[in-house]
Order: C-alpha cells, then sequence, then structure tokens
C-alpha cells in the first residue's frame, strides 16, 4: 500500500493509482478537494485517511465556543 499525502486532483490521483497498481493507493485528504468519497474511489483509490483533520476541527470548534 502506498500513503500519499498532498495529490488534489484527479489526474495526480489517478498517475498515482497506476503508479503502484495493484497494489492499492491510501489518500490523506486534509481539506475539501472539490471530490466527493464516490469521487475518489472511483479513480481507483482504496483507502482514505483525513489525518488529524477531525481532531483539529474539533479543537477549532472548541476554541470557538469558548471565545463566545
Amino acid at each position: 500500500m502506498l500513503f500519499a499525502p498532498g495529490p488534489q486532483t484527479p489526474e495526480e490521483i489517478e498517475a498515482l493509482v497506476a503508479a503502484v497498481a495493484p497494489k492499492p493507493l491510501n489518500l490523506l485528504v486534509v481539506q475539501d478537494i472539490g471530490l466527493s468519497v464516490g469521487d475518489i474511489a472511483a479513480l481507483g483509490v482504496r483507502r482514505i485517511s483525513v489525518g488529524g483533520a477531525l481532531a483539529l476541527a474539533a479543537w477549532t470548534g472548541f476554541i470557538r465556543a469558548q471565545r463566545h
């Protein structure tokens, strides 16, 4: 499995999927790249990771709630 942080366009993702085939590609998504989970799966990605994005979102919400 290749863990790929950073690619954001369908072309970049497809190129990585093809480069590692038949091994699976794990895509790290930490910001909105304009693609749905279905779109990413259709490009051949086998696993999507969000890294620390969920913790960051929770912490940001906590800080904002504290300020108001």
